[in-house]
């Protein structure tokens, strides 16, 4: 009886979501964007949708659910394009390097150690994309972030996109249906994100990929983002990773005055570039950071997890989440061979260097579904769970 009601129950979600214009999920294309109803306005030109609100401009993907273009002015009244992507939204699907750029990687954000991990004794094993098969990294090969996702609903203010990814995609178990809905309002950009597993149990946890350079790569003096100042004010501790920055189980301090240490006071990203301590500090051969910073307990509605800006530009951001877990990354890969977007850089510099920008990500604790020691239940999600949900705030201003 339970069988035949799950199967009446998928087939009227499936009915519903192919009456509603979703895609088929196992027919999807990785090059083409879908409108849900025919209400949804065609994107522009370059095939994004743009949004506007006082004091803020941004542009949107259905490749990965993306933001493309982040405009903001600076202290002198300057517009600046803050955020990593391409021109048009035709190159995501082109793109050699695949960076994940502003996009939503999914169904399982950051990495999986040995690419597997078990649900009520059953072990799973999925798409292991990463140190030759050692690890999943953003849910695999065809992640979310491969992925064109359905266009829901566009006003001037915001965008929803959705997604259906069908059980055994990259090996996990069950039908999960997302949604994201990005919203701008005065100086303000606000995710949401939700995920409803429909059929088992199975791993959640989705994050935003986006790479700032807060001078919109325009500064005379610098290309680089070292010069930012970052600050984590309730993130004095950090999750210990192996040398392919693989979760060890260990809780680390990150020590007054150390490296990893933006807790105690805001901090320039590159003072402590220089730092023997920064050698294989993001992992085997790596300097700089690719880490997992834990947010202890503060007031989500009024103090931000984490606030950077640039001297130079004078452009501010203060995030704001409930999100326990922060990752960030200088951009170490960079090799000075992606091309800027036309709205970024100067004449002579229109590549993105190593070090040239920073990714911040809101999430929960990294490689959670392989630590049960952690406790961190809110990783499986199940039928009768209800929907996952990640929401964060990105408010802008000018120091």
């Amino acid at each position: 009886m339970v069988n035949s009601l799950i199967t009446t129950l998928v087939g009227i979600c499936c009915l519903t979501s192919t009456a509603l214009g979703f895609p088929n999920p196992r027919s999807e294309s990785k090059h083409h964007a879908h409108n849900e109803t025919s209400d949804v306005p065609s994107p522009g030109a370059d095939g994004k949708y743009t949004l506007e609100a006082e004091g803020i401009r941004a542009q949107f993907v259905p490749y990965g659910a993306g933001i493309s273009n982040l405009f903001i002015k600076d202290k002198n009244g300057t517009e600046r394009d803050i955020v990593l992507g391409w021109d048009n939204a035709s190159y995501y699907t082109q793109d050699p390097w695949h960076d994940h750029y502003g996009s939503v990687p999914g169904r399982y954000a950051n990495r999986i150690k040995n690419a597997s991990f078990e649900i009520d004794g059953e072990t799973f094993k999925v798409d292991a994309n990463e140190h030759d098969g050692l690890n999943q990294l953003h849910g695999g090969s065809n992640g979310w972030d491969y992925r064109n996702f359905t266009v829901v609903s566009v006003t001037k203010t915001s965008i929803t996109f959705s997604i259906f990814d069908p059980d055994g995609e990259m090996g996990y178990p069950g039908d999960v249906i997302s949604y994201i809905t990005y919203t701008l309002s005065p100086y303000t950009w606000h995710i949401s994100m939700t995920a409803t597993a429909l059929t088992k149990k199975t791993p959640i946890m989705l994050s935003s990929h986006v790479y700032w350079n807060l001078d919109g790569f325009q500064n005379p003096e610098t290309e680089l983002a070292t010069d930012h100042t970052l600050h984590l004010p309730y993130s004095g501790l950090r999750i210990g990773v192996d040398s392919i920055l693989i979760p060890t189980g260990e809780i680390l301090p990150n020590a007054k005055g150390s490296v990893n240490d933006f807790w105690s006071e805001p901090k320039k990203i590159g003072r402590d570039l220089d730092s023997p301590d920064a050698v294989g500090n993001c992992g085997e051969g790596c300097t700089g950071w690719d880490n997992a910073w834990l947010v202890g307990k503060h007031d989500i509605d009024n103090e931000p997890v984490a606030s950077i800006w640039s001297d130079w530009s004078g452009i501010k951001i203060d995030i704001f989440t409930a999100q326990e877990a922060f990752q960030m990354y200088s951009c170490n890969g960079m090799k000075g061979d992606k091309p800027l977007k036309s709205t970024q850089g100067l004449p002579g510099r229109r590549l993105t260097q190593q070090y040239g920008c920073i990714v911040l990500e809101v999430e929960d604790w990294i490689d959670g579904i392989n630590h049960p020691e952690w406790m961190r239940g809110g990783q499986i999600w199940g039928p009768e769970d209800g929907p996952y949900v990640l929401e964060a705030t990105y408010k802008f201003s000018t120091v």
